[in-house]
């Protein structure tokens, strides 16, 4: 039997993309040479490997058991066959794209790209903003790196939990949880809330939190970013909880203050996440190493002092 790597490359492609055309599309060749190695590989496995369902393609049960084989064995077949080269910081000329949470990009993104441009001065950093639905940008390889609260369901996004924070209520000075008495999670609901929702959610966990007490909140508006939110807790008694690394620095320049959660609430993660095409790209290698430290410090080793000293009850 004689064997075409060709037709492996071809599978991969098919498998990640589920399309004839998306497939011809990464693998630079025509739709009907693609259709013929369909042909092919459907004669020689004895599948179908993807069957029309309406207007889209579905891959058949063998296709999904050996997904993961077959990419494997094409990322063996490429370390073999083009061995990889040592990577030349100084001479590296290319774009990255990253699609970060906004805060994420404020906290952390400086610093990434102090470090970038002291090691390597040719790389450059593309930061995108997140999406109000759900995008195909890291499968598809228009994102090279993501960063947010989110861990990818997709089994061909690899995704690293590289830090964590707790939430925290923001208030401006002077607002009436500041004024010494403890506050309490009645306290806490009572009050007329903001969300931060790229997807416009007025609710969220907190209010699953509260429901486990018998308490409900009143969220009077819904807006896209933190940035936007502190603008509007600023000058009103309305609170915002988000995640305290990330309203640590924000805080001191827009004169708010930040207040303990009276609830148990889970940590919010931050995962860093990015295709498997890429796992042992050198450059990008060393670009996650970077983010990866870039965020970890960001979110930092949380203190009590940075907290406003009011005691939280449950």
């Amino acid at each position: 039997m004689q064997l075409d790597l060709n037709l492996l490359a071809a599978l991969d492609a098919l498998l990640e993309e589920g399309s004839v055309a998306g497939a011809a599309d990464r693998l630079h060749v025509t739709a009907p040479a693609m259709s013929r190695s369909l042909g092919r590989i459907r004669r020689t496995t004895g599948d179908q490997i993807l069957v029309r369902t309406g207007r889209t393609m579905t891959p058949t049960p063998y296709a999904l058991a050996v997904r993961e084989q077959v990419h494997h064995l094409l990322t063996q077949v490429r370390g073999v066959l083009a061995p990889s080269r040592a990577l030349d910081l100084d001479t590296l000329d290319r774009t990255f794209t990253l699609r970060w949470h906004d805060a994420l990009v404020a906290s952390a993104g400086p610093a990434l790209l102090g470090s970038v441009r002291e090691q390597a001065p040719g790389v450059r950093l593309r930061f995108i903003a997140e999406s109000s639905v759900d995008t195909p940008e890291l499968r598809r390889g228009e994102v090279d790196l993501a960063a947010n609260a989110d861990r990818p369901a997709a089994l061909e996004i690899r995704a690293e939990r590289v830090a964590e924070t707790r939430h925290v209520i923001v208030v401006r000075q002077g607002h009436p949880l500041t004024d010494g008495e403890t506050v309490t999670a009645a306290r806490y609901a009572a009050a007329d809330h903001l969300t931060v929702s790229r997807r416009g959610k007025l609710t969220n966990l907190l209010d699953d939190a509260l429901g486990r007490v018998d308490l409900a909140r009143r969220v009077v508006a819904t807006v896209p970013t933190e940035h936007a939110a502190f603008e509007f807790v600023r000058d009103s008694d309305l609170l915002v909880t988000v995640p305290e690394a990330t309203a640590r620095a924000a805080a001191p320049d827009l004169g708010l203050v930040l207040v303990p959660l009276p609830l148990d609430l889970p940590a919010a993660p931050v995962y860093l996440s990015w295709h498997q095409r890429y796992d042992t790209d050198p450059a990008h290698v060393w670009l996650r190493d970077l983010a990866r430290s870039a965020l970890t410090a960001a979110m930092g080793p949380e203190s009590s002092d940075r907290i406003a000293g009011f005691a939280a009850a449950p």
